[in-house]
């Protein structure tokens, strides 16, 4: 509920610098209008930062870019999920949960 502006660009900045090796992406989610001098700023900053993209991104923004790195990264998800779901047999996950999920998984490894 609060427009990014260019002051909180810099605050970030100031995070972001002694990580910026590390980092590849800082992102800013509102639900209020982003001002084109405010995204021009923060794209402006991105070489400054050897790399780093600043984003600000509205609320379905967010949503798509979430996706994005969804479906990007969903193996590594996925089998972390798997890790964490199997490693402990009295969880709160039925075993019927468990078997749908791998069954699921198997079936979406196969189509690929």
């Amino acid at each position: 509920m609060k427009s990014v502006v260019i002051s909180d660009i810099d605050i970030a900045l100031a995070k972001i610098k002694p990580y910026a090796a590390t980092m590849r992406n800082y992102v800013f989610v509102t639900t209020e209008p982003i001002a084109a001098e405010v995204r021009q700023y923060a794209a402006a900053k991105y070489e400054d930062l050897g790399g780093v993209e600043i984003a600000i991104l509205d609320g379905l923004g967010f949503l798509r870019h979430f996706l994005h790195l969804f479906h990007r990264l969903r193996t590594d998800f996925l089998n972390a999920y798997q890790d964490l779901l199997l490693a402990e047999p009295d969880s709160a996950v039925s075993h019927a949960l468990k078997e749908a999920f791998l069954t699921l998984r198997k079936a979406a490894e196969g189509a690929q």
